[in-house]
């Protein structure tokens, strides 16, 4: 009953939130209720679940769908001085995976790990196990790697323009991880389920001096 009363309060407080800025997951990328694939016609049963959760990962409240297990190719360059911190995906980069690195069938929850219906190359949604050509992410973003890279903003310092600084508004355990440039649940409504517009590169020059 605990479970089902914190998984309540917490959707509740996700939709108002997002209602009152005008925005939610209904009708969003990641609103799957009419897919044929989902069979419960539910959009947050997908990724949540109140009973029997996994609750490895401490960004994935209340996790119901299958978790990617795959080794990933990880991003380099002669330019990224991140690269003593980078590892495999962790945090909620590893939850975005486990359904656009197409080896996991996005019907894959609630305990089904049988499903047929996995993205692949050619979606525009399918991001696949070679991220050497993605923007990097799980690597440490914070003052020593703006003394390294002048090119960066100091994470600590500079604000976010989502109320915040960069590190207590897009960080998670002080990383750069897929939810620092989007948002799952599409509060704010901006395409590609951005954070914040990107206009004229806003978001991108948030954490980047150019």
């Amino acid at each position: 009953m605990k479970k089902l009363t914190l998984f309540v309060v917490l959707m509740a407080g996700i939709l108002t939130s997002q209602l009152v800025n005008g925005q939610n997951i209904v009708g969003s990328a990641h609103d799957f209720s009419s897919q044929s694939w989902n069979t419960t016609g539910e959009i947050c049963i997908v990724c949540h679940t109140p009973h029997n959760a996994d609750i490895s990962i401490a960004e994935a409240p209340l996790w119901n769908h299958q978790m990617t297990t795959a080794t990933f190719s990880l991003y380099t360059s002669s330019t990224f001085n991140g690269a003593a911190t980078i590892g495999q995906p962790d945090g909620n980069s590893k939850l975005c995976l486990s359904c656009h690195d197409g080896t996991v069938a996005l019907e894959n929850f609630s305990g089904n790990t049988s499903g047929t219906h996995s993205l692949a190359s050619g979606n525009p949604n399918y991001i696949g196990t070679d991220l050497a050509d993605d923007h990097p992410i799980s690597f440490d973003y914070n003052t020593a790697l703006t003394v390294a890279d002048p090119e960066l903003w100091d994470p600590s310092t500079t604000q976010s323009g989502l109320g915040g600084t960069i590190a207590n508004t897009m960080l998670f355990a002080g990383k750069m991880q897929c939810a620092s440039c989007h948002d799952v649940h599409n509060s704010a409504g901006v395409d590609h389920l951005l954070l914040k517009s990107n206009s004229a590169s806003a978001l991108c020059l948030t954490c980047h001096k150019k």
